[in-house]
């Protein structure tokens, strides 16, 4: 067989899409991502782009997991020039990497996929450029995601709700949720069929996202019509008018299917949290005040908690 052929067959053609990922992988730091621990978590990854991140299960920590393997402040990964250092902190359950135990204080070097054990919580590490870190946050992504509205679904919900109502309580800071659901959604569904329906609820998660959700706030589907949005740092009085502005904007909003004005409105619930609250109660308080709006007429904005 000539040198010619061989050429021919084992020819490579380049492609821009995978010299597009190359690059972006290029720019990805190292990472951080669950192979082992609490429902919810296995798969999350996080990007070490501070220089020093904490793993424990204080909510006030950059890492923050629920377990109670984990001490409050467990381990610090640190960036020293190229290299990422992990320390632990004095933990209880100890801080193991590839099946060695870290003496308190002492920093140890990380190399390309380590595997870092903390209390029952397995990570591994990924150097900066990693491939690997693009693949794991598309695939977590897909999973936390609502396909049709591009909101986060509820099992994303349920895991992200709890955690920020600690992170509240720790820094004594004010969290607010919000409840709405479509007015009259099965008519909508009657009226124009699902697909009709469909466009409606993904149209709204568009509209959410593009002009009503802010950096630090929490966007999901519930389920069906409903959907939840927690906003941290956020008084019941801002969260009130953040409400009002959304029943506003949605109500205005052209819902335009098949050349066919669609009329859209919504009703809304309010609620913040109070030192005694967990995630169930403050997202009950909501629900219950978003029934409220249905009971007295829709298209309206009603607090759990008193203004």
């Amino acid at each position: 067989m000539s040198d010619e052929s061989i050429s021919d067959k084992t020819s490579i053609v380049s492609s821009d899409t995978f010299r597009g990922k190359m690059r972006a992988a290029d720019e990805v730091p190292p990472a951080i991502v669950i192979l082992v621990g609490p429902p919810g978590y296995v798969g999350k990854q996080w990007l070490i782009n501070k220089n020093e991140i904490v793993v424990g299960r204080a909510g006030e920590v950059e890492v923050s997991i629920s377990d109670t393997s984990l001490s409050r402040q467990h381990a610090k990964f640190i960036v020293s020039g190229l290299d990422v250092l992990i320390v632990d902190m004095g933990s209880t359950n100890k801080t193991i990497v590839n099946g060695q135990p870290l003496p308190p204080m002492v920093p140890r070097k990380l190399n390309n996929n380590d595997q870092v054990k903390t209390g029952n919580v397995i990570f591994k590490f990924l150097e900066k450029g990693n491939v690997e870190s693009l693949s794991n946050q598309h695939i977590f992504d897909k999973a936390q995601k609502d396909a049709l509205t591009g909101a986060f679904n509820k099992g994303a919900l349920l895991e992200k709700g709890p955690e920020l109502v600690r992170r509240s309580g720790v820094l004594s800071e004010p969290l607010a949720v919000i409840t709405y659901d479509i007015d009259f959604f099965k008519k909508i569904n009657d009226g124009y069929g699902h697909p009709g329906g469909d466009y409606v609820l993904k149209e709204l998660g568009s509209l959410m996202q593009s002009k009503l959700v802010r950096a630090n706030d929490y966007f999901s589907r519930y389920g069906g019509e409903e959907f939840v949005l927690i906003l941290q740092a956020t008084t019941l009085k801002t969260a009130m008018e953040v409400a009002e502005r959304i029943r506003q904007t949605i109500e205005a909003h052209n819902f335009i299917f098949e050349d066919k004005k669609i009329v859209v409105t919504i009703s809304l619930g309010v609620s913040i949290r109070n030192s005694k609250d967990t995630w169930e109660s403050l997202y009950d308080r909501a629900d219950k005040a978003l029934y409220v709006s249905k009971q007295s007429g829709r298209n309206r904005v009603t607090s759990g908690d008193a203004v």
